[in-house]
Protein backbone atom coordinates (compact mmCIF):
# COMPACT_ATOMS: atom_id res chain seq x y z
CA UNK A 1 0.00 0.00 0.00
CA UNK A 2 2.84 2.30 0.83
CA UNK A 3 4.34 1.70 -2.58
CA UNK A 4 1.12 2.68 -4.36
CA UNK A 5 0.85 5.89 -2.40
CA UNK A 6 4.44 6.76 -3.32
CA UNK A 7 3.77 5.88 -6.95
CA UNK A 8 0.63 8.04 -7.05
CA UNK A 9 2.54 10.86 -5.39
CA UNK A 10 5.37 10.41 -7.89
CA UNK A 11 2.96 10.47 -10.88
CA UNK A 12 1.11 13.43 -9.39
CA UNK A 13 4.36 15.34 -8.86
CA UNK A 14 5.47 14.55 -12.44
CA UNK A 15 2.13 15.85 -13.75
CA UNK A 16 2.46 18.92 -11.59
CA UNK A 17 6.00 19.58 -12.86
CA UNK A 18 4.86 19.02 -16.45
CA UNK A 19 1.95 21.42 -15.97
CA UNK A 20 4.29 24.04 -14.45
CA UNK A 21 6.74 23.62 -17.34
CA UNK A 22 4.06 24.04 -20.04
CA UNK A 23 2.47 26.97 -18.26
CA UNK A 24 5.77 28.78 -17.65
CA UNK A 25 6.84 28.17 -21.26
CA UNK A 26 3.60 29.79 -22.48
CA UNK A 27 4.04 32.73 -20.09
CA UNK A 28 7.68 33.12 -21.18
CA UNK A 29 6.73 33.15 -24.89
CA UNK A 30 3.96 35.65 -24.20
CA UNK A 31 6.41 37.93 -22.37
CA UNK A 32 8.91 37.66 -25.24
CA UNK A 33 6.21 38.63 -27.73
CA UNK A 34 5.23 41.62 -25.61
CA UNK A 35 8.88 42.61 -25.27
CA UNK A 36 9.38 42.48 -29.05
CA UNK A 37 6.30 44.65 -29.60
CA UNK A 38 7.52 47.17 -27.03
CA UNK A 39 10.98 47.27 -28.57
CA UNK A 40 9.54 47.93 -32.03
CA UNK A 41 7.35 50.71 -30.56
CA UNK A 42 10.39 52.15 -28.82
CA UNK A 43 12.32 52.27 -32.09
CA UNK A 44 9.37 53.94 -33.80
CA UNK A 45 9.11 56.52 -31.01
CA UNK A 46 12.85 57.20 -31.13
CA UNK A 47 12.57 57.82 -34.87
CA UNK A 48 9.61 60.13 -34.29
CA UNK A 49 11.54 62.06 -31.63
CA UNK A 50 14.48 62.46 -33.99
CA UNK A 51 12.20 63.81 -36.72
CA UNK A 52 10.54 66.21 -34.27
CA UNK A 53 13.91 67.43 -33.00
CA UNK A 54 14.98 68.15 -36.58
CA UNK A 55 11.71 70.02 -37.18
CA UNK A 56 12.20 72.07 -34.02
CA UNK A 57 15.75 72.93 -35.06
CA UNK A 58 14.52 74.09 -38.47
CA UNK A 59 11.61 76.11 -37.08
CA UNK A 60 13.66 77.76 -34.37
CA UNK A 61 16.45 78.78 -36.72
CA UNK A 62 14.96 82.27 -37.15
CA UNK A 63 14.23 82.92 -33.51
CA UNK A 64 15.72 85.68 -31.40
CA UNK A 65 15.85 83.53 -28.29
CA UNK A 66 18.17 81.02 -30.04
CA UNK A 67 20.25 83.54 -31.99
CA UNK A 68 23.44 84.16 -30.01
CA UNK A 69 24.62 87.00 -32.26
CA UNK A 70 21.34 88.89 -31.82
CA UNK A 71 21.35 88.32 -28.07
CA UNK A 72 24.95 89.55 -27.89
CA UNK A 73 23.91 92.68 -29.82
CA UNK A 74 21.43 93.59 -27.07
CA UNK A 75 23.70 92.53 -24.22
CA UNK A 76 26.52 94.68 -25.60
CA UNK A 77 24.14 97.66 -25.37
CA UNK A 78 23.47 96.79 -21.72
CA UNK A 79 20.00 95.26 -22.10
CA UNK A 80 18.73 92.21 -20.25
CA UNK A 81 17.32 90.07 -23.08
CA UNK A 82 14.98 88.13 -20.78
CA UNK A 83 13.23 91.42 -19.96
CA UNK A 84 13.65 93.10 -23.34
CA UNK A 85 11.93 90.48 -25.52
CA UNK A 86 8.64 90.52 -23.56
CA UNK A 87 8.84 94.33 -23.42
CA UNK A 88 9.10 94.63 -27.22
CA UNK A 89 6.22 92.19 -27.73
CA UNK A 90 4.09 94.01 -25.16
CA UNK A 91 4.73 97.34 -26.85
CA UNK A 92 3.56 95.88 -30.15
CA UNK A 93 0.46 94.41 -28.52
CA UNK A 94 -0.25 97.76 -26.83
CA UNK A 95 -0.78 99.22 -30.29
CA UNK A 96 -3.94 97.09 -30.44
CA UNK A 97 -5.44 99.36 -27.76
CA UNK A 98 -5.07 102.57 -29.79
CA UNK A 99 -8.42 104.14 -30.66
CA UNK A 100 -9.38 104.10 -34.33
CA UNK A 101 -7.42 102.25 -36.98
CA UNK A 102 -4.36 100.26 -36.00
CA UNK A 103 -1.19 102.41 -36.34
CA UNK A 104 0.87 99.63 -37.97
CA UNK A 105 -1.60 97.40 -39.83
CA UNK A 106 -2.13 99.11 -43.21
CA UNK A 107 -5.60 97.66 -43.84
CA UNK A 108 -8.94 98.93 -42.65
CA UNK A 109 -11.03 96.48 -40.66
CA UNK A 110 -14.46 95.33 -41.78
CA UNK A 111 -17.44 97.26 -40.47
CA UNK A 112 -17.76 97.28 -36.69
CA UNK A 113 -14.44 95.52 -36.12
CA UNK A 114 -10.80 96.39 -35.52
CA UNK A 115 -7.59 94.93 -36.89
CA UNK A 116 -5.54 93.42 -34.06
CA UNK A 117 -2.10 91.90 -33.97
CA UNK A 118 -2.48 88.33 -32.76
CA UNK A 119 0.91 86.63 -32.85
CA UNK A 120 4.38 88.13 -32.79
CA UNK A 121 7.62 86.33 -33.62
CA UNK A 122 10.90 88.10 -33.17
CA UNK A 123 13.28 86.81 -35.82
CA UNK A 124 16.43 88.60 -34.68
CA UNK A 125 17.60 91.89 -33.18
CA UNK A 126 16.08 93.92 -36.05
CA UNK A 127 13.12 92.01 -37.56
CA UNK A 128 9.66 90.95 -36.41
CA UNK A 129 6.96 89.02 -38.21
CA UNK A 130 3.38 89.20 -36.94
CA UNK A 131 -0.09 88.22 -38.01
CA UNK A 132 -3.22 90.31 -37.68
CA UNK A 133 -6.94 89.80 -38.02
CA UNK A 134 -10.29 91.43 -37.47
CA UNK A 135 -12.10 88.12 -37.19
CA UNK A 136 -13.02 88.09 -40.87
CA UNK A 137 -9.89 89.21 -42.72
CA UNK A 138 -6.36 88.28 -41.76
CA UNK A 139 -2.83 88.82 -42.94
CA UNK A 140 0.77 89.18 -41.95
CA UNK A 141 3.23 92.03 -41.55
CA UNK A 142 7.00 92.26 -41.57
CA UNK A 143 8.46 94.93 -39.31
CA UNK A 144 11.83 96.26 -38.41
CA UNK A 145 12.40 97.73 -34.99
CA UNK A 146 15.06 99.65 -33.21
CA UNK A 147 15.69 101.06 -29.81
CA UNK A 148 16.74 104.67 -30.17
CA UNK A 149 19.47 106.34 -28.17
CA UNK A 150 16.86 107.80 -25.81
CA UNK A 151 15.58 104.23 -25.12
CA UNK A 152 12.42 104.58 -27.24
CA UNK A 153 11.14 101.66 -29.28
CA UNK A 154 10.47 102.46 -32.92
CA UNK A 155 8.64 100.11 -35.34
CA UNK A 156 8.86 100.39 -39.11
CA UNK A 157 6.46 98.52 -41.43
CA UNK A 158 8.45 96.94 -44.28
CA UNK A 159 6.10 94.48 -45.97
CA UNK A 160 2.53 93.29 -45.54
CA UNK A 161 -0.20 91.29 -47.19
CA UNK A 162 -3.83 90.38 -46.68
CA UNK A 163 -5.08 86.87 -47.40
CA UNK A 164 -7.90 86.74 -49.95
CA UNK A 165 -11.37 86.33 -48.51
CA UNK A 166 -13.36 83.38 -49.86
Amino acid sequence: MKQRIFMYLFVFSILLVLFQYVNSKRVFEDMNNKLEVRQSQLEKYKDSIAVLQNNIAEVSHFNLERNEDAISYFENDGYNVDELIPFIKDELYKLNEVKGEHPIVPYAASEGRKMLINTVKMLNHKWIIADFSDGQYWGEIFLTYEITEDKQLKFNLVEYFLYPFD
